[in-house]
């Protein structure tokens, strides 16, 4: 097995983690959503639902986008597969600012930096049943 059949293995193998979050992502933003349900509002329930899917495509995009780069920089560096790149990843960073402002209500540079995880844990800890 030669270096780049293993940099396709690895690239491969992000693109697995990424789907893998896109999909625990929805599984999870639903079930949390259910719970807020059962307790709160179907309002509170949707907003939880939206933050934490979103949070998870922001994530997977974001692994995604280094599945791009591994394939294109270790196995074909090619200059038509640099150009796929540039466009993949221009794209993506539209659907994450778009994302991040459906999600926050306000473009990314008027808020403090934050990553999908980090919005992820923000929105589980608000849908966290009070302790008594």
């Amino acid at each position: 097995m030669g270096f780049e059949d293993l940099m396709e293995h690895v690239a491969r193998g992000f693109e697995l983690i990424g789907a893998a979050v896109l999909v625990v992502g929805l599984v999870w933003s639903v079930v949390v959503a259910a719970r807020v349900w059962r307790r709160e509002s179907g309002r509170r329930a949707y907003q939880s639902l939206r933050e934490l899917f979103g949070g998870a495509l922001l994530l997977g995009l974001e692994v995604l986008v280094a599945a791009d780069l591994i394939r294109t920089v270790a196995v074909t560096p090619t200059l038509e597969s640099v150009g796929v790149l540039g466009l993949i990843v221009l794209i993506r960073t539209f659907l994450s600012f778009s994302l991040q402002i459906e999600i926050d209500g306000v473009p990314p540079w008027r808020r403090a930096l934050t990553s999908g995880a980090t919005m992820m844990s923000r929105a589980a800890k608000r849908a966290e049943p009070p302790a008594d």
